[in-house]
């Protein structure tokens, strides 16, 4: 079993920034790839950014150049990089971890990121 705990999620401003962490405990050697999706209400989730075991990298067209991710792998935590925030950033943000062994896939409890006009 893998436990995530997000954090770092609020309210800013247009033209803002946040810094969103996922720290991962427990089963942590079976961890393959680790990302950030989130989820605007109306919306279907979608994948934000992705960095895999080898440390590459794809991002939803709609944050590129503004997005970063990065994983710490010392302390096992994956981290979110957003800048330039727009109100249409705003959604749930969740962390998902893929991992070699069942059951393969495991999301975080979602942190939610608010950005005002």
């Amino acid at each position: 079993q893998v436990q995530l705990v997000e954090s770092g999620g609020g309210l800013v401003q247009a033209g803002g920034s946040l810094r969103l962490s996922c720290a991962a405990s427990g089963s942590t050697f079976s961890i393959r790839a680790m990302g950030w999706y989130r989820q605007a209400p109306g919306k279907q989730r979608e994948l934000v950014a992705r960095i895999s075991s080898g440390d590459s990298t794809n991002y939803a067209d709609s944050v590129k150049g503004r997005f970063t991710i990065s994983r710490d792998r010392a302390k096992n935590t994956v981290y979110l990089q957003m800048s330039s925030l727009k109100p249409e950033d705003t959604a749930v943000y969740y962390c998902n971890v893929e991992c070699t062994v069942r059951p393969f896939v495991y999301w975080g409890q979602g942190t939610q990121v608010t950005v005002s006009s």
